[in-house]
């Protein structure tokens, strides 16, 4: 019994953590398999299509989660390039950003 109780306590825990966190860091990354708008979370679901609104300069591009990440404690996702160029910070290597999941 205890082992249910703690995992239904973990996904809950995941799950709230997972909107707690909707502004913090990004950086980008490349992956291997994957090319366009996509993005690695810790959390959200696979396929999910999240707006990422970068709060320095008000730039915003759809991305959806194909991979889990990023594996810096204070990053909350990792774009990919082609993302990064768009939300304007490529250059920087990391912004603070906006999470929002679309509906689709």
């Amino acid at each position: 019994m205890k082992p249910i109780l703690l995992a239904l306590l973990l996904a809950a825990t995941a799950s709230a953590e997972a909107k707690a966190q909707s502004v913090g860091q990004a950086s980008y990354y490349s992956h291997p398999r994957y090319r366009g708008l996509i993005a690695a979370h810790r959390t959200f679901p696979l396929g999910t299509h999240v707006r990422v609104v970068n709060l320095n300069n008000g730039r915003a591009a759809t991305v959806v989660i194909v991979d889990r990440g990023p594996f810096i404690r204070s990053r909350i996702i990792d774009v990919s390039t082609s993302a990064a160029e768009i939300l304007g910070f490529r250059r920087a290597g990391v912004a603070r950003v906006r999470l929002e999941v679309v509906n689709k």
